[in-house]
């Protein structure tokens, strides 16, 4: 891209620890020559989120009905939109009960406020716009951004990552969580780029990556192990939905392991 990149960071529902960890990068003083931030309420108040930019980072789920148009809108005026984070990318864990009526799910946060947005059931981005990009996390790590905004900055594109949490792990030299101690950790479906911090500190991945995509997330086998361990079906799809609760897959490969017993 010629000249200096425009750049819009947009924030939906979220905690909006994403965009917390990129605005304290020192990086982003070494970003300014180079590039032109025309919206990120978080740095600069004099924001604007309908004018035109090169790359659009969107965090956070759509919830609500003005976030449905404001993606669509900053679609409209990007050249490129990535997903940053797990609320933007997969839904959040506020997608974690996705199956229960909106209206349940709301009262139960706010009781009987009046509040000014209509709401709806919290989804990924891509739902409703085509997204280009995906910055992996919760929050993601600051050398994923960097690598990304880094490759647009000299015209290329970054790599997808299409491993698992596992590899870092045993690249790491750390004791299986799953094996070694038997807990139902969620490394062997989860997406790699976290360096398996978790783990590291003998703590269960709970995939707050996402699974792994290109189809190689094999939710059935990895519930087939928790099954061998004594976990419930109930228990398996709670644990594996927090973080991937719209992948159309999850449901349907943790239930054929609880089918098979019955065929």
């Amino acid at each position: 891209m010629k000249g200096k990149l425009r750049i819009g960071f947009y924030a939906l529902t979220s905690c909006y620890g994403c965009q917390l960890q990129f605005a304290m990068m020192d990086e982003i003083v070494q970003l300014i020559p180079n590039a032109e931030i025309v919206c990120w309420y978080m740095l600069e108040r004099d924001s604007y989120e309908e004018k035109p930019v090169d790359i659009a980072f969107i965090e956070g789920s759509v919830s609500t009905e003005e976030e449905v148009r404001l993606v669509r809108k900053i679609r409209e005026n990007a050249k490129i939109v990535v997903a940053v984070g797990s609320c933007a990318v997969h839904g959040g864990v506020q997608s974690w009960e996705k199956d229960k009526p909106v209206e349940e799910l709301w009262k139960a946060v706010y009781g009987n406020a009046t509040v000014k947005f209509r709401p709806k059931p919290a989804k990924p981005v891509e739902d409703y716009i085509k997204v280009d990009y995906r910055i992996y996390g919760c929050p993601p790590e600051k050398k994923d951004f960097l690598y990304a905004l880094g490759t647009f900055l000299v015209g290329s594109w970054p790599e997808d990552i299409d491993y698992p949490v596992c590899v870092e792990c045993r690249l790491n030299g750390h004791p299986c969580i799953l094996i070694e101690k038997g807990e139902p950790c969620l490394g062997p479906i989860t997406r790699a780029g976290c360096d398996a911090r978790c783990p590291g500190f003998g703590v269960a991945c709970i995939g707050c990556r996402g699974a792994i995509g290109y189809d190689v997330a094999w939710f059935d086998s990895l519930a087939r192990t928790f099954k061998e361990k004594g976990l419930t079906k109930e228990e398996i799809l709670q644990r594996m939905k927090i973080f991937n609760a719209h992948n159309p897959k999850l449901e349907e490969m943790v239930e054929k392991i609880f089918r098979e017993v019955k065929e």
